[in-house]
């Protein structure tokens, strides 16, 4: 069974919940991170919310394409093969040459392929996205396959 929508703005109570064990609530969201809903797993009377989020910011400073691409720089490449379930995918992207990830749902396909914040978005199925706009990427990630493989560069802890 699919997920359901209901109008719901309780968002204090979603910030409680985790996704440990059978018929709980998890957080989900569409890849541009504009939509935020919420499930029931594993259990067949879905009593779900949709409530529209924008959040502030995670990166710690701002970073330029330049910067990611210098070497011997500070980042280094990972790539992540996700698999979307019948949600998504799990993640969310922020902001503009580079895009960044936002947010990753704790119990999400994208957190089990390794996915973090704060993590610069490189390429979609191969396609370079470094000078595009979360806009942009996020209509690749959702038009594409269920399969997306990105590129991303993360912050080493030198």
């Amino acid at each position: 069974m699919g997920p359901c929508t209901a109008v719901n703005g309780s968002k204090d109570k979603k910030a409680r919940e985790s996704c440990s064990g059978p018929a709980k609530p998890r957080l989900r969201s569409s890849s541009d991170g504009s939509i935020w809903t919420r499930r029931i797993v594993g259990a067949h009377n879905c009593s779900s919310s949709l409530v529209l989020s924008n959040p502030k910011s995670v990166l710690k400073r701002p970073v330029s394409t330049e910067e990611l691409q210098t070497p011997g720089g500070p980042y280094m490449k990972k790539t992540f093969t996700i698999m979307g379930d019948a949600v998504g995918w799990g993640f969310v992207v922020r902001g503009a040459r580079p895009c960044h990830i936002q947010a990753v749902e704790p119990c999400g396909p994208a957190a089990a392929a390794g996915m973090k914040v704060r993590q610069f978005v490189v390429s979609v199925n191969g396609l370079n996205v470094l000078d595009m706009d979360y806009r942009t990427v996020s209509h690749l990630i959702l038009t594409g396959p269920r399969t997306v493989v990105m590129e991303v560069m993360e912050e080493t802890d030198n």
